[in-house]
């Protein structure tokens, strides 16, 4: 099989472990749906105290609001994606399986992170977004080319964010235990990634650091380029670079990790 089959393959076969856990999904699409409820409305009254925050109008802050919700499984912005099976792997040795396998370990895991990501984005997100566009305004485009850059921007962001979590997944050929770990990249992503509060609302020189960070590339680039706050290509170069970067330091820790690797209890 050829690589590029091979890989698709491995995002088909993440995408249909995720579409048959339903009674999961469901209850997911509720909890979005009433966390964006509350959200919407806790917006909406600090946007009336102070209008255009962030840059943002308030139909925009709904706009973000339902956004996150729809994104938030999809780009696994609390953790809770490949990086727990990966870690278990290397917890009880059976990473010494895949590393003998004729397929790239980064890429592997990857492929399927993005298989992942499309059901959740399908199968979670795009109902919680549709039920705020109907009841709530919302600021969204009506140029095809703005919803295309939209994708980019969305691609580029499942990237970035999986290479922040195979980061925190290697850490497992040290630790041995990821819970600690995970926690770090939980409230990193919840705190980082505008998930809560759109970065562009965030003061001073904070609000200058966490916008330039990688996690600004998950949530606020893509729903600045949405709505378009931002030029599309300098969003793309951002998540890019950060992309590029992330996958690179992936690759040397991956290496330093493997090289002599002791498979857990033999």
């Amino acid at each position: 099989m050829g690589s590029g089959r091979l890989y698709t393959a491995v995002a088909a076969g993440g995408f249909r472990r995720y579409a048959t856990y339903w009674a999961a999904t469901a209850a997911g699409v509720f909890t979005n749906t009433a966390f964006g409820i509350i959200l919407v409305y806790t917006y909406l009254a600090l946007w009336d105290e102070k209008p255009h925050l962030g840059g943002y109008d308030q139909a925009q802050a709904v706009t973000y609001v339902w956004l996150g919700q729809c994104l938030y499984a999809t780009l696994a912005i609390q953790g809770g994606g490949f990086e727990k099976d990966l870690m278990a792997r290397i917890r009880t040795g059976e990473i010494a399986v895949d590393l003998y396998r004729p397929a790239d370990l980064q890429l592997w895991w990857l492929a399927s992170d993005v298989g992942r990501s499309l059901f959740q984005l399908l199968g979670r997100g795009v109902v919680p977004f549709v039920f705020g566009a109907v009841f709530f305004p919302m600021a969204l485009p009506g140029e095809v080319t703005t919803w295309a850059a939209f994708a980019v921007a969305l691609l580029l962001a499942m990237v970035v964010s999986f290479g922040i979590r195979y980061l925190a997944a290697l850490s497992a050929f040290w630790l041995m235990d990821g819970m600690g770990v995970s926690q770090a990249v939980m409230i990193t992503g919840v705190f980082f990634s505008g998930i809560v509060l759109p970065l562009n609302a965030f003061p001073g020189v904070l609000g200058d650091i966490v916008r330039v960070l990688p996690w600004a590339g998950q949530l606020q680039m893509p729903a600045d380029v949405l709505m378009g706050k931002t030029d599309p290509l300098g969003a793309f170069a951002f998540q890019a670079v950060w992309a590029l970067a992330l996958l690179a330091a992936g690759r040397l820790l991956q290496s330093a990790a493997t090289r002599r690797v002791v498979v857990q209890g033999g």
